[in-house]
Order: structure tokens, then sequence, then C-alpha cells
């Protein structure tokens, strides 16, 4: 380019290019000529809008009527210099912005606010709405339609799709979309939040909630939100193949998720996951994310209440009373039919869980939240699915998913198993986990002895920290310090610890031990008062 323009002007002559200028008003708004800002538009691919050609004529008055002289058209009437200095003049001048006369447009008045929607890829609907909500805008939709219509550089092809009928109450689509952005309260940055769209397949009733994250438990809690603003369950659930509710995609056995698997199951619906990038399936909420998305385009909120708030407003007065335009009927008026199809809602909410894998350990017991459950006998190191949640913990069998136990929770520490899955004799394992300790050296042999006389396989995980210890600070100091803790009777695993911490710092006599005596003493002593001396 022969011109090279400074970074903000061609800033300046694109946004306005943009907006649908022509090059005569650009070149008097910025003194960038025609010809270099017809290159910089055509350089970033932005149409240029053609020229209005003004014909200026004289008076019928002002033609010539000389008989010597040679007749012209009307339309050919000759211009002196003044007329064609006034014709420069006028398309130099950028045009001022008449007030509203009978051929101007109503949205004349508000075409700054207008501009800014469409370079934001809002729709004419939303526009519309904005203008009539916040602005008092008494003119139609189909003002603001042709205004936008105008203003719009280009609008995107659209593509026929098949439509697919659905009986009444009996399926729904679900999908995530994005949102607005919302400030966060602990960065006080603004994010984009996401928007669950859910979207009845016969009526194209829809709902739509804003949430600032995702996970397995919040997916399955906005379908509980979505059943309950309906007032009612379909039979079908069509999703895509997102983690939070498929783990393994596969069009005729998907493994769900756990926790959105039993949440449906609790509602008795069926979830439906489409086929791998085959989105066509659930056109309708796609559809649905795209009119909450061009909607919702452009907006910034403080909080995420009041997001949803308007949200919800915006559903209320205009997306349930619009003529859906593939039903050509009102929203609202179809899902007043469509409500009694729907499934009731139960008595009782979804109890939400967490879960995960354990290995059943030496001593027949899982670990959840630092307290320990036992599963039914012969799943010794074997792996088990687990889930609990505030007052109980289930053991499942991970390929069945077969319930094997159920016990209540307990506190950190504790321990919970049924009688009646006690062992009669020492398992081998443990047998096995004796002989080491035995072989290991006599008093090491003896402490874990006694530690399995008092606790039974309840003690398998002390005497396995004893032979650790015996590891680390090697066996003659373990033996010292299991022999001490025979003498003063303290057949516990902590008192061996604390003891040869103590002998590693290097303390030179056992009188200097005497408190962790005493408190470990203590220990035994209140363990023996609170159990009748057979801790379980």
């Amino acid at each position: 380019m022969s011109n090279i323009l400074s970074d903000d002007k061609q800033h300046e002559v694109l946004v306005l290019g943009r907006l649908g200028w022509t090059l005569r008003r650009i070149e008097a708004a910025t003194g960038v000529r025609r010809e270099t800002a017809a290159k910089y538009l055509r350089a970033a691919a932005v149409p240029i809008r053609a020229e209005r050609r003004r014909t200026l004529t004289k008076a019928a008055s002002e033609v010539s009527t000389d008989p010597g002289a040679v007749s012209k058209p009307a339309n050919e009437v000759a211009t002196d210099s003044a007329s064609a200095e006034w014709a420069e003049a006028a398309a130099l001048r950028v045009p001022e912005r008449p007030g509203r006369s009978p051929s101007a447009s109503a949205c004349q008045a508000y075409r700054e606010l207008i501009e800014i929607g469409v370079e934001r890829g809002r729709t004419a609907r939303a526009i519309y709405e904005d203008l009539v909500d916040v602005h008092g805008f008494a003119a139609g939709y189909a003002s603001v339609m042709r205004f936008v219509r105008r203003l719009r550089d280009q609008r995107r092809p659209t593509e026929a799709h098949p439509v697919i009928t659905t009986e009444p109450g009996l399926e729904a689509q679900v999908d995530y979309g994005e949102g607005p952005m919302v400030r966060d309260a602990t960065t006080g940055k603004y994010r984009r939040v996401r928007l669950f769209a859910f979207t009845l397949g016969c009526s194209r009733k829809a709902v739509w909630i804003l949430t600032a994250n995702s996970s397995s438990e919040i997916w399955a809690k906005l379908h509980e939100q979505a059943f309950a603003r309906i007032g009612g369950v379909p039979r079908v659930v069509v999703l895509d193949n997102l983690r939070e509710g498929v783990l393994t995609p596969d069009v005729y056995d998907p493994a769900l998720n756990p926790l959105y698997r039993d949440m449906l199951a609790h509602y008795g619906v069926l979830a439906m996951p489409c086929r791998v990038r085959d989105p066509d399936r659930k056109g309708k909420v796609e559809s649905s994310v795209n009119y909450g998305q061009r909607r919702l385009a452009g907006l910034r909120f403080e909080n995420l209440a009041s997001a949803q708030a308007y949200v919800d407003r915006w559903e209320r007065n205009w997306a349930d009373t619009r003529i859906h335009g593939t039903t050509k009927r009102q929203v609202a008026a179809m899902f007043e039919e469509e409500r009694p199809h729907l499934l009731p809602l139960p008595a009782e909410p979804f109890r939400y869980y967490r879960y995960g894998t354990r290995t059943v350990h030496l001593d027949g017991y899982v670990e959840v939240d630092r307290a320990y459950y036992a599963p039914p006998p012969g799943y010794l190191g074997r792996i088990v699915a687990v889930q609990w949640d505030g007052s109980c913990v289930r053991i499942l069998d991970p390929k069945s998913g077969q319930l094997l136990r159920e016990h209540r929770k307990t506190s950190p520490g504790g321990r919970r198993m049924r009688d009646e899955d006690r062992p009669s004799a020492t398992p081998p394992g443990v047998a096995q986990l004796l002989g080491r300790a035995e072989s290991a050296a006599p008093s090491i042999g003896a402490l874990c002895q006694a530690i399995f006389i008092r606790r039974s396989v309840d003690g398998v995980r002390q005497i396995q920290g004893v032979l650790g210890l015996a590891r680390h600070h090697g066996v003659a100091l373990a033996d010292d310090a299991c022999r001490t803790a025979l003498d003063l009777g303290v057949v516990e695993y902590r008192f061996v610890r604390r003891y040869l911490e103590r002998r590693s710092a290097s303390l030179p006599s056992l009188k200097q031990i005497d408190p962790i005596i005493r408190e470990l003493t203590y220990y035994r002593d209140l363990i023996n008062a609170r159990t009748g001396g057979n801790p379980k």
C-alpha cells in the first residue's frame, strides 16, 4: 500500500467499515483518503458499502430556451461551476442524523445501541427485547428486524435438517453452552460461566440454568432443577458424551457415570447418549443452546444470581411466549398440552453420594474418610466399589454393581464389621505375617502375637507397622523397644514408634522417656475402660 496508516487509524477505518459506513463518510470522519481506506478494508475482507448517487438537476425554468442553442434532454441539463462545488461539498460532508420523519425508521434514535448489539453478534430479537425492557421502545419487532438486516454485513447460510417428532412427555434433550461473563467473587475478574439447556422434545419448552463450575454431581443436580421447574419428568434424556454423564462412549452399551445413572434411575428416566460427533440427534437442544447464547452474547453481570434472574425473566417473558419457528405455535401453549404426559416427581429427592474404588486390606477392611469398613469374607486383596455419604457407606461388586455390605458411617479411626463376617480362625495371610514377625526377633514376634490376641484381625495394621519400624530402625533397636513394651504391659504399636523416635534422638537413658511411658499407659487404661478389656 502506498500510504501506511498507524495502528489506531487502521483500527478506526476497519471499525467504521464493519459498521457499514461508506468510503466518503469514512474519509470525512477520519481524514483518510477513500482509495487508501478501500485497500485496508479489502485486505481485511470487510465489505465496502456502495455509495448512493445523487443527480443534481436544475429546475425546468433554468433550461436554456435559446433557439440557436442545441437543446438537451432534461437528464442532461448542464450544471455551472457553483453547482459542481455544491455537489462536491455535499458528498464530503458527513450527513447528520435526521430526526424522526414519516419515512425514517423508528430505530434511528437507538442506532448506536443496535450497532453495538450487531457487532457483538446478537440477534434482532434479542436487541428488540432489550429495547422494550430497558428503553421503552414503542415500535414493533419488524422495524428492528429490518434495521438490523440493513446493518448486518453478512448472513450465515442456513442448512436444512430433518425434523424429529416425539410424543408428549417422552423425551428431553440436554447440553452445555457458553453463558455470559460474570464477575468472580474471589478474584474480582469477569469469567465466562456455563449455560445448561434442557429442552422438551415435543413442546420445545426449554429451561436455561447458569453454573460457574461443572462436575458429575453438579450435572446431576442441574437435571433435578430442570425437573422441578417443569413440574415433571420425561421418560428419556438424550445427551452427548461429555464426561459428567458418560464414562465410556458406545452407541450400543455406553458406560454411564454411576452418580448420574443412579440419579436418573431414582426419577425413572432412561439416558440415551448420542453417537460420537453426531449432534444432529439432539438438534432441538442444540438450537436452544444457540438461541440462549445469542440472547446472552455481550452481557456482563456482577454475580451469578443477577445473571440467573435475567435469564429467568427472559425465559418467562420472551422465550415461552414466542412462536416457535418449526411448530408455528406458542411454546407455552404447547407445554401446557405436554405437561400432563410427564412422569410425576418422586416424594424424596435423590440422595447424593461420593464414590470410588478401594482394595481390601489384609485385615479385611477398606478405608473411607480415615475409617474402616469390612466387606464379606473372600475379598482380601480384591478391588471393590465404594459409595459413601454423610450417614452410610456401601460396598459394591465393581463388575455387577451388587450391594455387598452397607455400614453406618463411623468416626475417623473407627471400624465396622458384621459379627457373622468375623473370621473364626486366623486367616492364612495373617499367619504368614506373624511368622515373619517371629523370625525377625523374639520380642518382635511376642509383641505382634500379643497384639493379634488382643485385637484379632483388627490389629493386622499395627503388626505391619511394627515390622515396618524394624526395617527402618533396625531389628536390634526394634527388638529392644518391643521388649520394653512387653515389660511395661503396653501392647501398642504407638509406644514402640515413640520409643524408637526418642532413641534415634540419642537420649542417654530410658528415664527421659518416662513421660511418654506414662502417656501411653494412660492411653492403654483408657482403652480398657471403654471396651472392657476387649477392644474391637
